[in-house]
């Protein structure tokens, strides 16, 4: 198996995501570390208070960016699995039929952890780098001691090599289960049909226009797409109305802007592989319309318009997503706090603040796309697959 360079492009999301994911984690956790090493000199019972808020609102901080990137990572990496078995049946289905057997076959998809391996690095290496102005924020009012960075390599062994690896087996755990077809199937690149059978109603009886039918084909023919799209709105909602909960109970400036930013770039870079993709694959059905006499808005509207449903729909999602995470970590490390369960509610002025950025966002990538959509060149219409 040969993973091309535009196949590893596509893996640029899951590399994006690990790295912001441990760097976060880098430094509340070695910071954490690094406190723990003066707590015997913490004898003030103010200062004592103040050491347990510190130590709850970090490993808050980890679980909620941790749990929230890494089970987003998961999903991301199972569907380019999915998606470059689905793109590869053919040469998939002859190595099958001269004899490799499932397991011969999928074990060559650990590279995809390379990704993992290669975004942890590069996120633990960043840590480093913003690690003494993170310290001195964290320093606050002065009511601690200076807390002195320290290099722990255990974050190497649970942050880096150890995410890889599980990734790595679970690629190809996954593309074991999904290779479980006849290699005639796989050569084909068909797939079984499953029919179910519908009772008529008014919408089906009636002829849909033909533009309507034409963008529900494309809406339905690759999900993988429609996930893509739909994650890329979640992830965006997700991390930065999260950015600003995570300011009000306890973080700072810093995590705000970079937990914004993670929001932003994934859903960027997500949305760029998405609709570049759906953009290619339907790059004769558009030369198609265009010498019908279509216009370039019906064109887009036919190709692009039925993903925005999909994508606010998503952004709805994960703003209850980080509401519910945010409000379930809190309930878990401050149970037991002297400090009590800091006030948290719904941050209404953050959600707006984060709608409005994202539609504008959204709005003019679509909108840049669909001038790109005049250039495709007639010429399509006479190739052939």
């Amino acid at each position: 198996m040969i993973i091309r360079m535009k196949d590893a492009v596509k893996l640029l999301g899951v590399l994006i995501m690990c790295a912001c994911a441990v760097m976060i984690c880098t430094l509340f956790l070695n910071y954490n570390i690094d406190l723990e090493r003066i707590g015997g000199q913490i004898t003030d019972p103010q200062m004592k208070i103040f050491y347990d808020m510190m130590v709850s609102s970090g490993n808050m901080v980890c679980a909620v960016t941790g749990g929230a990137l890494g089970l987003t990572t998961i999903i991301m990496l199972l569907f380019y699995v999915k998606h470059y078995i689905d793109v590869h049946k053919p040469e998939l289905g002859i190595l099958k039929a001269l004899g490799y057997s499932n397991f011969e076959i999928a074990r060559n998809f650990w590279v995809f952890g390379l990704s993992v391996l290669t975004g942890t690095a590069i996120g633990y290496g960043l840590a480093f780098v913003f690690m003494p102005m993170f310290y001195r924020q964290q320093k606050n009012s002065g009511l601690l001691p200076d807390v002195v960075i320290h290099f722990n390599p255990s974050l190497i062994l649970f942050l880096v090599i150890l995410p890889a690896i599980l990734f790595s087996l679970m690629a190809m755990l996954y593309s074991y289960r999904k290779l479980r077809r006849p290699p005639l199937e796989l050569i084909r690149g068909k797939s079984k049909i499953k029919i179910r059978k519908t009772k008529p109603t008014v919408q089906t009886k009636q002829n849909l226009p033909f533009l309507q039918e034409l963008k529900r084909n494309i809406l339905r023919s690759r999900f993988s797409l429609v996930f893509f799209i739909w994650f890329a709105s979640f992830c965006y909602a997700a991390t930065v109305i999260m950015s600003f909960s995570i300011s009000e109970v306890g973080g700072n400036d810093m995590m705000a802007v970079m937990m914004a930013g993670i929001g932003v770039v994934l859903a960027i870079t997500t949305l760029f592989l998405a609709v570049t993709t759906v953009i290619k694959g339907n790059a004769k059905t558009i030369a198609m319309l265009r010498v019908f006499g279509y216009s370039e808005r019906e064109c887009a509207g036919a190709i692009l318009n039925g993903y925005r449903p999909v994508s606010y729909f998503g952004f709805a999602l994960g703003t209850l997503y980080q509401h519910g995470l945010m409000k379930m970590m809190m309930a878990v490390f401050y149970s037991n706090s002297d400090l009590g369960l800091p006030e948290y509610n719904f941050n209404v002025r953050a959600f707006f603040i984060a709608l409005v950025s994202f539609v504008v966002m959204y709005e003019l990538f679509m909108f840049v796309y669909s001038k790109k959509i005049k250039q495709i060149p007639l010429k399509e219409v006479m190739m052939e697959e």
